[in-house]
Order: structure tokens, then sequence, then C-alpha cells
């Protein structure tokens, strides 16, 4: 079987897929399937980029939206996990994986799925200790910590990625296993990318997580990205009768043990000249037709530790020994009985993708367009999903949290009072927008640090629900990140040389806030003075 390998996508699809269309005719093959190892980018629309944390200047629409539109179709079935640059708020709604378009799947948080006796894994975006032990509470619309935290890996999915014992063929992360470099060429590494040789040298690069998961796995291939770079490596992995042993004595009875070897690659980002993209030759495992099935042992252990799913930022252990409940779910006979049960013996995964929001149309003008960070979306993928196996969406739960708040109702503040009251005046009503416009110029600022966040108070829901339009760019020619590969700050773009229309909203406005014009109270003494010298 052919598997096409890409790095970092950055949205440039079609690039991607004319890539291998000239690999196919220059060496006369058929790429069966295509694998991206995060940065994927799928954005829809132009809401969409105000959830991936880029600065504007990288936010462009690339490609994705036109095979999501039914404009163009993928012509090799893709699957890929999710990096550090996403459009957040889509792939949330698919946390257990899913078709974000025809013919490409996401593998959601963490996944096994099969295709053509393949067993293929992934884990999506990167390490970061302080959000490691949290739960999957993030939901659009984004903080600025939010923004970033959301694609942060949890160690709920790394337990149970742990908890797979039937061998893997492949696993996809974006970051890579920490300590990876030592099973390779570090030297060449350092001369491509100088910044790394303090976190090499320290021994701090790459992902703990990934790590871990690297030598309880034991894949034959792991591939990865993010430091834009192509990178291989040769793991041998220690047998059982080595764990305790020198990595000499690996001789039991007088046979000698085979070791386990996990062939490691990591490749660039998709740009000209860059090794971005390679084709590796992998032994077909069945002679059926090479089809994409859910994994029964992985649908087993999420249905086993479902009750491990937490919403909320605070932090939490897994299971561990020692403890009174259970803290080994290797996968037993009933429990693979009973999700052979659920789906009836059917593991084929259905095409059922549903859009959930608007594609972007190139022919509107950007200029008449109000662009503003979306709400969450339930996936009916995913509600089938969940109704199926029996386990939890934790962006249903988040979501649900805000069901009493999408259409909110204005309190009475003392604070505020209503100008459309005293309007005797058309000239001083001119006055009053001007100083309104310039006066929501300042406070949007602060709304854009402080969007909606768990367990808020109702204070802070209500200023939540207003937003400030952000300047995107709607060009489709190609824009990529730099080689940096820290996250980037999400921040809004600059003010345009005239002042913003007042474009405040609540959710149940379609566009632009249109309700009665209100100023604070510590602003009424102008208006008296302005009184006072008409009269």
């Amino acid at each position: 079987m052919k598997v096409a390998i890409e790095g970092c996508a950055h949205g440039e699809l079609e690039k991607i897929y004319e890539t291998i269309e000239y690999l196919e005719k220059k060496e006369n093959i058929k790429v069966d399937l295509l694998l991206c190892c995060g940065d994927f980018q799928a954005v829809r629309n132009e809401s969409d980029l105000l959830c991936m944390a880029v600065p504007p200047k990288y936010r462009q629409m690339c490609s994705f939206y036109k095979y999501y539109s039914g404009e163009k179709t993928a012509p090799i079935l893709t699957i890929f996990i999710g990096g550090n640059h996403e459009a957040s708020n889509y792939l949330a709604e698919l946390p257990y994986g899913g078709w974000v378009c025809p013919n490409i799947y996401y593998l959601g948080y963490a996944g096994v799925v099969n295709f053509g006796g393949l067993r293929i894994a992934g884990i999506s975006g990167i390490y970061k200790h302080h959000d490691y032990k949290k739960g999957h509470f993030e939901k659009p619309p984004f903080s600025q910590d939010t923004v970033r935290s959301i694609y942060h890996v949890r160690n709920l999915e790394v337990f149970r990625l742990k908890q797979i014992k039937q061998p893997l063929d492949i696993v996809m992360s974006h970051d890579w296993p920490r300590g990876i470099y030592t099973f390779g060429n570090s030297d060449e590494l350092l001369k491509k990318k100088r910044f790394l040789k303090q976190e090499v040298e320290s021994k701090q690069l790459g992902s703990p997580a990934a790590e871990e998961l690297l030598h309880s796995l034991k894949p034959s291939y792991w591939f990865s990205a993010h430091l834009h770079v192509k990178f291989p490596a040769l793991v041998q992995h220690k047998t059982d009768d080595e764990d305790d042993a020198d990595d000499e004595s690996c001789v039991d009875n007088g046979k000698i043990n085979k070791k386990k070897v996990t062939k490691f690659l990591a490749l660039d980002k998709c740009l000209p000249h860059r090794d971005f993209l390679q084709v590796v030759d992998i032994p077909q495992k069945t002679d059926g037709p090479n089809e994409l099935m859910y994994d029964e042992e992985w649908i087993a252990i999420l249905k086993s530790t479902n009750h491990l799913l937490r919403t909320t930022p605070q932090a939490m252990n897994m299971p561990f020994p020692g403890l009174q409940e259970r803290w080994d779910f290797t996968v037993t006979k009933e429990e693979l009985q009973a999700v052979r049960e659920d789906c009836k013996g059917n593991f084929l995964i259905p095409e059922n993708f549903e859009k959930t929001a608007p594609a972007y149309d190139p022919q509107e003008m950007p200029e008449n367009k109000c662009i503003m960070m979306p709400y969450g979306c339930i996936s009916p993928q995913t509600t089938r999903f969940c109704e199926t196996f029996k386990v939890t969406d934790p962006n249903a739960v988040n979501c649900s949290k805000d069901a009493e708040k999408t259409l909110p109702q204005k309190a009475d503040n003392p604070d505020e009072i209503n100008v459309d009251d005293d309007d005797d005046d058309d000239d001083d009503d001119d006055d009053d927008d001007d100083d309104e416009s310039s006066s929501s110029e300042v406070e949007s600022s602060d709304v854009t640090d402080d969007l909606m966040t768990p367990d808020m108070s109702s204070d802070e829901v209500k200023k939540s629900d207003e937003y400030t339009t952000t300047e995107v760019s709607s060009s489709s020619s190609p824009s990529y990140l730099t080689d940096e590969t820290s996250t980037g700050t999400l921040t809004e773009s600059s003010q345009p040389d005239e002042p913003l229309p007042d474009i405040k909203r609540t959710p149940e406005d379609e566009l632009c806030h249109k309700g009665p014009k209100r100023f604070k109270r510590r602003n009424q003494a102008i208006y008296e003075k302005r009184e006072e010298d008409s009269d």
C-alpha cells in the first residue's frame, strides 16, 4: 500500500494533491492514502480564521473551503490530526473524529482507525505541562488563553492510547516525541535548525507525552511535523526481558529476542523546494477493499473510560496502580462484545458529512461583512457516534452550559441610561453617535481580551456578548508561517483610519447590534452641558 505522508499542511490542499499527482505520474504509482501530521487548517469561512492562534497577517483562507463547499473533491482519502494552528472551533465539533468534508477525515483529540488492514492512531495538538491535566473545557467564542489551550494535549487522551495492547502500524503526532533526536543524526538537525541547540542539549526538545506513547505503543511507523524540517530516526525498543537488563542481554534460552523497531519520520511544511511530502510503501494486510473502519479496541477503551472525561479546567490525575477503583483498562472480551452489539457488527465509518457552517464565498466583498468569532456548534456526526457507542460529547456539554445564555436578557443597569429617550435635537444625536463610536472602540478592545470562559458571572457573560470585527485576508494565494514553532499571538488587526461603526452585537442579532444606544452615567454631564449650551 502506498501511503503519502505530509508534514504541516497549512491549508495548502490544492498544492499537496497536485504534488501527489505529479509523483504518481513520474513514478508510475498509485497513492492509496494521505496522512497529514497537523496544522491542517480546515478553515471554512472568515469566522473560522478568528479561531486560529496566529497573527492576523497569517489568516489566509487558502484552499480547504473549496473542498468543504463541494467545489472540489479530495482525490485521495485523507486522514489528519490537529496541530497548533487550526480552526479550533470546527475541530472541537468532532472530539472523537469525523469527516470535515467529503473524503477528508479528522482523527479527533486522539483516535484509532483501520484502513486496508492498517491500524492508524493519532493524537492531536502539542504538549504544554500547565494544561496537560485539565479537562476539555474550551468552547468558542475563545479568549486569548483558550484559543491556545484548546489544542494542548490532555492526559486523558494519552491514558486512553496507553491502554491499547494490540499492535499499531502507524502513529501520528504533531510535535516530536521527546528525545527522538538521539535516535537520528542530531548534528545534521542542528545544522538546519540552530535555534534548537539549547533544547537538544538540555534534553527538552519534544513532547514527554509523545515520548511515553512511543515506548509504550511501539508502532511500526511514527510520523510527526511541527518543527518544519525533515528528520528520520530508527528507534530500537527494549524487549520485556530487557527492562531491567543491559541492552546486550537479549538472549533467552539460547534464542535471540527480536527487538521491536519504530521508523520515525518528521517532515517540513508545504513550500517549494522543501521536504514536505514522502510516499511510504507499507505491506498490505488484507485482500479486501480499502475502506475506513472504526477500531473495536479503541471504541471499547472510549466506552470504559468515558467516566474520566471532564469539561472543567481543574487538574486531575488519571487512575494509577494502588487505587481501589479500576486503573487498568485493558479491553476485555465482554467489552469487545458490547462494542460489536452497539454497531451491530458493522465497523464501516459512515460517510455522513454534514455542513455546520456556511462556506467562504470569494464573490462576497469583505467590506460588506461583519466578521465575528462564532459560537459553538454541535455536529450531527458526533451526536450519532455518541448515541451509537454510548459516550459523552464534551463539546455538547460545553455548549449546554451556555444554553440559557444564548439569548441573554438585558438587565437594568443603574449606571446606564437610554439615549433614545432624549432625541429632541438631531444635531445632538449626531454628536452622541460620534462619542459612542469612539467609546465603543476603546471598550471593544477590552472585550476581545475577555471572551467567554467557563463559570462566568452574569456581568462577565454580558460583557462577553459584545464583539468587534477583525480585518481578515480572503486571498487564496499561499501564505506560510515562519520557521518559528512557538505559538503565535491572536491579536486583532490594526484600526482603520476612519472610526469603526458601532458593531457590538448580542447572539440574537444576525449581524450587528441594533438595540438602543447606551452610555455610561459618568458621561451624562457631557450631554447635560450640551443641552444647556443649546438652550
